[in-house]
């Protein structure tokens, strides 16, 4: 008789040791047990691993025959209410079946906005957050109830548009009531075709995706108010996950540029500090402005490069040292051409340093693989140790992917680790002069716990680089 997938997954020793044993990510895991079968071509792998037979693996009929979640207009396995409210404007679909209506704002969908949901716990730096090029892809529900209360300002765009496809919050956004707002957040919303979702319970919201894993979902704020839930479902169902995709080449800039202001301080604002000045050209995965200007402010001259730029392109610049940028989607397929810069890069001696995606693009330059989290971490309040310092630092972050430690090569080791979940949040070669953390250094938390990694490449720079 077949057995349950949960069976199944408990008996290869959980989520994480299945995705290993079948090469995916535990987000495809996740949509096994959704939909209760796993695809054929994963069985052999599992037959030997577990003993099992071929037969006990296929789905029983009592599974595939079962109806979609939204079939009928009814609600099943769901306390979502499926009937729209009086004054509900939108609407938030998810995978599972589950539809949260709420008050549309911002900008009106003309399809709906189809993207993995997520949850972020930082209380500020929505416009930087939105704007972040590594929420590519993403619907963000904000834990924060309160989002719009300092409006906007175009020097907190952490890019020229917002990257994120919408944002889900409990309570309508207010008036700006800022001295630096020059719009209010539904305006500028509008303004860049971005739909927001308000009254929606974001604990509960929470919860289900801290519990179950993230998954797809459609954010819909039509302008004629016409719901059409059972084929916005088709579509959710259609929507392949992150798993796969190569966003990198989506947010990256088209051509390359030269990047001159440093952090903001008073009173000078943005102008770049005097003396010492280091050639760094920084690969634009998906770049986010702050990082930038840390750099700058860190002593170096920036120059940066599209994603795609090829390692002999990059050597042709001259650079003292190389910066891998953040970014959005899966490493491994953004791999197949970053990687070979990263080796060549690595190979001439150039000193490198890695952020976010550019941390786990640097893990599979040195041979490490990567793998699909079962809920990421996003937000402003993630512990973090310095394993060589025991130190703490409050950190932000925003990744769904992240480096497996277990497969980094003997000459490469693990410098920091999350206080959450233990994972993977830095690591260093030993062969080359190369380093690299999972978590935003820029965005400034603790406020300034992690700028030291800027200091820190720019030493390396100088005590390993290469003189042109």
């Amino acid at each position: 008789m077949p057995m349950s997938i949960d069976s199944i997954i408990a008996r290869i020793g959980g989520a994480d040791a299945t995705a290993r044993l079948t090469g995916v990510g535990t987000e495809a895991i996740r949509k096994w047990r959704q939909a209760q079968a796993i695809p054929s071509r994963h069985w052999p792998a599992i037959a030997q691993a577990t003993g099992l037979s071929l037969q006990d693996l296929q789905p029983t009929p009592a599974v595939t025959d079962r109806p979609s979640p939204l079939a009928g207009g009814s609600q099943t396995g769901s306390s979502m209410p499926q009937a729209r409210p009086d004054g509900a404007t939108a609407a938030l679909v998810l995978a599972d079946g589950s539809v949260l209506w709420g008050k549309g704002f911002g900008a009106f969908t003309p399809k709906p906005a189809i993207g993995e949901i997520c949850f972020s716990t930082s209380m500020t730096g929505y416009q930087e957050t939105l704007t972040d090029p590594s929420f590519a892809g993403q619907i963000i529900t904000f834990t924060f109830p309160h989002i719009g209360n300092v409006g906007t300002n175009a020097l907190d765009d952490e890019a020229v548009r917002p990257a994120a496809l919408g944002l889900v919050v409990k309570e309508d956004p207010t008036e700006q009531a800022n001295w630096r707002a020059t719009s209010s957040l539904d305006a500028w919303l509008k303004q860049h075709g971005t739909p927001g979702i308000a009254g929606v319970d974001t604990r509960s919201l929470t919860l289900k995706i801290r519990d179950g894993g993230a998954q797809t979902a459609a954010l819909v704020f039509p302008a004629d108010g016409k719901f059409d839930l059972d084929a916005i479902a088709a579509e959710v169902a259609a929507w392949p996950g992150l798993e796969g995709m190569d966003l990198a080449k989506e947010v990256t800039c088209a051509a390359p540029y030269d990047w001159s202001e440093g952090v903001w301080s008073w009173p000078d604002n943005t102008a770049a500090p005097t003396g010492k000045r280091r050639k760094v050209v920084a690969v634009d995965y998906g770049a986010k402005r702050n990082i930038l200007r840390c750099l700058v402010s860190a002593g170096c001259d920036v120059t940066v490069v599209p994603a795609t730029t090829t390692g002999e392109q990059i050597l042709a610049l001259k650079p003292e040292g190389v910066f891998l940028s953040n970014g959005p989607g899966d490493p491994a397929a953004t791999a197949t051409y970053a990687v070979p810069a990263i080796r060549t890069v690595l190979e001439a001696g150039i000193p490198l340093f890695g952020i976010c995606l550019g941390h786990q693009l640097l893990a599979q330059a040195l041979g490490a693989k990567t793998y699909k989290m079962e809920r990421g971490h996003r937000g402003a309040n993630q512990p973090v140790q310095d394993l060589a310092t025991g130190k703490v630092e409050i950190t932000s972050q925003n990744h769904g992917f992240a480096v497996d430690a277990k497969t980094l090569p003997d000459d490469a080791h693990v410098t920091h680790v999350s206080l959450f979940d233990g994972s993977n949040e830095g690591l260093a070669s030993d062969k080359y002069a190369a380093f690299s953390v999972q978590y935003h250094p820029e965005a400034s938390p603790g406020p300034s716990d992690s700028f030291y990694l800027f200091e820190r490449f720019v030493t390396l720079i100088d005590t390993n680089g290469v003189k042109h």
